[in-house]
């Protein structure tokens, strides 16, 4: 049985994120992973350009989508997840930990009636739970540290590690959004290098280090010999304490208060008010000031 399975990754430049359409080669059976909706923050527009460019791809390959797959309620872009349903009836996923993300975000945005029950997709996966993609198996991995809710999905040889690991010259993920936690990001990505050293590890974003073209996979061995965060820091205090100071750094993503409202609604757009319009809500004074 062939377990390594055919992966296509698409880059979205505007926030560096990296979608995936994931196939069995033997019964073109597939996944798209992390999906993009444009939003562009300017004007307030949203389009489908990217999903649509994944669907044409799913056509033109012969591929049967079988899953939408999110790896976590994304801070930086706006998830596609609900339009593919809509256009394809595939049905939709995520780690069950997202609940905690969602009571997390509720409180935030004062939403009394928002449903904190992950109700929103059509499967809550749980830690190492697994199932088909076509003649590939796929297992789940929780590895929280970005978000207290992010997996990791196994399939095959191949895993798609979201915001943990980047490419090797990157390093890490942050870890200092609500829920987040350094610690936590350090066992998740030992568990991800546990794996065999041939696995293939797809990360969420590329930033393009240095000027260097888009790039979204090395392998476990890779990671674990070259990745400026891994090879140079090897003990869990080294790896906090450096990964805390960077993240009092950084500033908050430009779109986290815009795309947290629609992702953990599983990519639901706000519901339209009388004037038939949909509104975000943007909390005033929630995150560290860029002037602390």
């Amino acid at each position: 049985m062939n377990l390594a399975p055919e992966v296509t990754g698409f880059y979205e430049k505007h926030t560096g994120s990296v979608q995936y359409v994931v196939a069995c080669p033997e019964t073109k059976h597939c996944a798209i992973i992390d999906p993009v909706l444009d939003f562009d923050e300017k004007s307030g527009a949203t389009a489908t350009i990217e999903a649509d460019r994944l669907l044409r791809f799913i056509e033109e390959r012969g591929y049967q989508l079988k899953w939408i797959l999110d790896t976590h309620p994304h801070a930086d872009h706006f998830s596609a997840a609900d339009y593919l349903k809509h256009r394809t009836g595939a049905p939709t996923a995520i780690g069950e930990k997202v609940v905690g993300v969602q009571k997390l975000w509720k409180d935030f945005y004062n939403w009394p009636d928002f449903p904190d029950d992950g109700s929103q997709w059509d499967r809550l996966f749980a830690d190492g739970e697994t199932f088909m993609l076509g003649h590939i198996p796929v297992r789940v991995m929780h590895s929280p540290g970005h978000t207290l809710a992010s997996v990791t999905y196994v399939i095959g040889d191949a895993a798609f590690i979201h915001d943990t690991l980047f490419m090797p010259d990157s390093g890490s993920a942050r870890a200092d959004f609500p829920g987040g936690s350094a610690h936590a990001l350090w066992h998740s990505i030992q568990a991800i290098l546990s794996l065999p050293d041939d696995t293939r590890l797809f990360t969420g974003h590329d930033y393009c280090a240095g000027g260097r073209a888009a790039a979204w996979e090395a392998t476990v061995a890779e990671q674990k010999t070259t990745n400026i965060h891994i090879s140079r820091l090897l003990t869990e205090a080294d790896f906090v304490a450096a990964r805390e100071a960077r993240d009092r750094s950084l500033p908050m993503p430009r779109l986290i208060l815009q795309a947290l409202q629609i992702n953990t609604n599983a990519g639901r757009m706000p519901q339209p008010e009388s004037n038939g319009r949909s509104y975000l809500k943007i909390p005033l004074n929630l995150l560290q000031s860029p002037w602390a």
